[in-house]
Order: C-alpha cells, then structure tokens, then sequence
C-alpha cells in the first residue's frame, strides 16, 4: 500500500501523510537496531501498520482519552496520536511501553512527528492509572488477560478496542467464562486489513 492509498482510505490530509512518511522513516532507520516489527512487514508499512491502526479511528470520539497499553513500535497509538482528534485519534493519546529501547523510539517519533503523544515507560501493570475513554491494544496478550491489564487505566464509562488476530472467537469465548461481559455491550468488526482478524469492542467489563 502507497501513502496515496492510505489516505484515500482514510481521509486524512496532507499534513497527516507527511508525518506519517517520517514516521516510516524512523522505524526503517530503527528497525535495524531493534527488532521493532516482523521483517517480513516492513515492505509493507502503510497497510500492515498504519492502515490497521488507522482503522479504529471511526470509532473514537474527537474528546476521547485514549491509552495504548504494550505500544511497541506504536501501533495503534502512535498512529492514531498523529492522526489527532481531526481525523478520529482522540484529544490525548497516552502510551505504555514497558522496554526502554522501543519507549525512546516512540520519544523520537512523537517529536519527530509532532504527535502530542505522552509516552510512560515501564510495566502496564504498575503505571499510574491514565483514565482512558478508550483503551486500545495490538498484538500484546490473550484477551482474558488484556481486560485485566486495560481496566485499571479504564473510566467507568470507557471502552476497550482490541485488534485480534484469527483467534479471536477463541479468546473472547475464554475471556467470557472469567468476565462479566454483557453481550449487547461486545461489538465485532472485520478488520480492514486481514480478512481473519477484527476489531473488538467491549463496553462493559468486571470481574466475575
């Protein structure tokens, strides 16, 4: 996928797609250094990252707090911070990265790309509570185990919205026998990106 392709899928402006090109820039540079992202995806960056972390910007709201937890290379996060509350990435984007190495990548790209990002560094489970809207997720654990880790930095009336993988039907039956879960509060959505994948929202969460 081309950066023209992105941003006829997703609408952003030019400004976006400059910040973007230099974000694909610093993770090329970067990757060599620290294993960022799989290989075999760099050759692709526009569609498996940007595109896919892009995609959950329908359904953040322009005022929305929004957590990041296990960033990694900064996907969604990142993506969604540089997009801005303009084209669906929320007013303040908050970042939780527990490697220090990927955490100063995620530094030099917030002010590389001017994303107004803020980065917190260290273990998910020790970070002071962000009080998110929205806590987002890729690729980081099982989802019974992502609710634990996302409902700390969740207010009472927030959202969780999880990229999966095929799995994800497995995950979210498991995850239904240890939380409470109602089910006209789950949504699911083909991803956009991977036609086994989906994003996941849940509204309301508690422990059983």
């Amino acid at each position: 996928m081309t950066a023209k392709e992105f941003q006829s899928i997703t609408g952003v402006d030019d400004r976006v797609i400059e910040r973007l090109q230099v974000y694909a820039q610093l993770l090329e540079k970067w990757q060599g250094a620290i294993n960022l992202v799989g290989p075999d995806t760099m050759a692709d960056v526009w569609g498996r990252h940007f595109l896919d972390s892009a995609q959950l910007a329908k359904y953040i709201g322009p005022d929305d707090v929004v957590a990041d937890l296990g960033s990694g290379a900064g996907f969604p996060g990142m993506v969604l911070a540089i997009m801005g509350p303009e084209f669906g990435g929320g007013k303040k984007v908050h970042l939780l990265e527990s490697d220090e190495r990927k955490s100063t990548f995620l530094s030099t790209v917030n002010r590389e790309c001017q994303a107004g990002a803020e980065i917190h560094t260290g273990r998910i489970e020790k970070a002071k509570p962000i009080g998110a809207d929205v806590v987002v997720a890729r690729a980081l654990a099982p989802l019974e185990k992502l609710l634990g880790l996302a409902l700390p930095h969740r207010i009472s009336t927030g959202k969780c919205l999880f990229l999966k993988g095929k799995s994800w039907r497995d995950e979210l039956t498991i995850a239904q026998k240890h939380w409470n879960m109602p089910a006209d509060t789950i949504n699911t959505w083909p991803s956009i990106t991977d036609k086994d994948a989906c994003v996941i929202e849940i509204k309301d969460i508690s422990p059983l």
